[in-house]
């Protein structure tokens, strides 16, 4: 049977077509969706004219039409997220706003599949790791929150004043009001669903603005809170490009009250420039060029299995991926062979295979940009210890965004591939000789978002990894995250922090009370 596609851009029809994965493939060369803004509780129509083309990283097949958002779309969902919080959103008991994010997560786990195939088709990840990431940080993040806010508590001490007498300060906790999120194309679901679920537990409203390349999971989000009973215009959708299209009617907007933006240095830069004028606070997450420090006492085959993940997650199109691995001279050879190796077990094919271990680049205009780095590294005169090309993975997925898995040596800091983010599959490898030597290395780079440590001298692990500068350090581990912990980078890599407390600092406005008593 043909399956249809429905608003939201997902595979939809029969439900035993849902549940078998492997049938997608099918589905991206049978129908076009049409995926629309959603604002004020309801879907948008829109003039076909003013659509983009979705493609299929995995094959180059047009898998979607995108309704574009103009001025006065985006101009209506800031107007409807105003008018949700002065209805009484912004109001809401706690207590009914946590209940009603846990409404959300169950929702998200009752159609696990549909989630999955959302966002299989988006970002031509592997559906194993959809499974075991996205959608079910998604599910972990709404729960999250929902405990958070209804733990939080409020500041209070007592003044004492001249003559013996006391005042009371306490804190009330307000939204921020209406916030613009904008999330990225390469976690799609997991940071859009980390910033509004905070958002909510808030009491804020939200005009979200997921990326062009990864519009599905953002659409089919407003069906799921639709279905919990969020009221209309606290959470809406508008898709669209940055500069003169739906990105720069929401951050310039005067009805905005704040942005929290994943994305590049780059792109954060401009949006900082454009609220400047308004003094709007902002939370930015930004790129990485992360360092892992692998010391002579390592644990070979767990470092090895760290590294690879934090190297090949996700065809390394994770901002906290590591591009520098910086090792020890006595077992250089060792941890290079090993990547190697690891690299060679990787599975490139069919997203949804279970077998498949690495999906496709995002787009074919960021293989060209991952390909740039390859070719400078070649001119830098670095050797190529495996990849450093385009494989070939049969008809059906030729025409899609492939890249081999990369690994270079021989060149050092000094060198573009090793001081500008890349977002790709790929690192290279310095050897060190002192604790100092690699502390140093690791440290020169004006990112700052991760670093792992690798070591089995625990003082060490402590030592190193506090003397990181980044906003989140491991040791003997990668990627591991409490979600209360706070979460954000240095330098180019950021600015603020979210999670946990930390996002409740964001997203609500204290105002002190004072009362003599």
């Amino acid at each position: 049977m043909k399956p249809t596609c429905d608003r939201s851009g997902y595979s939809s029809g029969p439900k035993e077509y849902l549940s078998d994965m492997a049938a997608c493939s099918e589905a991206r060369t049978m129908a076009v969706c049409t995926i629309r803004n959603f604002v004020d509780g309801a879907e948008i129509e829109f003039d076909d004219r003013h659509s983009s083309e979705k493609i299929d990283p995995a094959s180059g097949v047009v898998s979607a039409l995108v309704h574009e958002a103009d001025q006065s779309v985006v101009d209506a969902a800031v107007a409807a997220a105003r008018r949700a919080l002065a209805d009484g959103w912004a109001t809401t008991p706690v207590r009914e706003r946590a209940a009603l994010l846990r409404r959300v997560a169950d929702r998200i786990e009752a159609r696990f599949e549909e989630f999955v195939a959302a966002e299989v088709a988006d970002t031509g990840k592997p559906v194993a790791l959809a499974r075991e990431l996205d959608v079910a940080r998604a599910v972990a993040n709404f729960r999250t929150f929902a405990d958070v806010v209804a733990a939080a508590g409020q500041e209070s001490f007592l003044m004492d004043l001249p003559g013996g007498r006391q005042a009371l300060n306490y804190a009330v906790r307000k939204p921020l009001g209406v916030v613009a999120v904008i999330v990225p194309w390469n976690l799609p679901l997991l940071l859009l669903t980390w910033k509004v679920a905070a958002a909510l537990a808030c009491g804020n409203a939200v005009v979200v603005k997921p990326s062009e390349e990864t519009p599905s999971t953002a659409s089919l989000l407003a069906e799921v809170l639709t279905e919990v009973g969020l009221p209309r215009g606290v959470y809406n959708v508008v898709h669209g490009f940055g500069a003169g299209s739906a990105g720069e009617f929401l951050t310039s907007h005067t009805g905005i009250d704040g942005v929290t933006f994943t994305g590049s240095s780059a792109t954060g830069s401009h949006v900082m420039r454009t609220v400047a004028p308004r003094v709007r606070p902002v939370s930015f997450e930004l790129g990485g060029k992360n360092a892992a420090v692998v010391f002579d006492d390592v644990d070979l085959d767990e470092a090895l299995t760290g590294l690879s993940k934090a190297i090949f997650t996700n065809t390394g199109q994770v901002c906290l991926c590591t591009e520098r691995v910086y090792v020890h001279r006595a077992i250089f050879d060792d941890v290079a062979n090993g990547l190697v190796a690891r690299a060679a077990a990787l599975r490139l094919g069919e997203p949804t295979d279970d077998r498949t271990t690495t999906g496709p680049l995002i787009s074919k205009t960021h293989r060209e940009k991952v390909l740039s780095y390859f070719a400078l590294a070649e001119q830098s005169g670095a050797k190529v210890l495996t990849g450093g090309g385009i494989p070939r993975l049969g008809e059906a997925l030729d025409d899609g965004s492939w890249i081999e898995p990369t690994l270079w040596s021989g060149i050092g800091n000094d060198n573009r591939v090793l001081r500008e983010e890349i977002f790709g599959p790929v690192a290279a490898l310095v050897p060190f000789d002192t604790e100092e030597q690699a502390i140093e290395l690791a440290n020169d780079t004006e990112y700052g978002l991760a670093a792992s440590v690798w070591t089995n001298d625990l003082r060490r692990g402590h030592r190193v990894g506090q003397a990181m500068n980044v906003g989140m350090s491991w040791v003997n581990t990668w990627f591991l995250r409490d979600l209360l912990s706070p979460f954000g980078g240095m330098g180019l890599s950021g600015i603020g922090r979210e999670g946990g407390a930390s996002s409740l600092h964001f997203y609500t406005e204290p105002t002190n009370v004072c009362v003599q008593l």
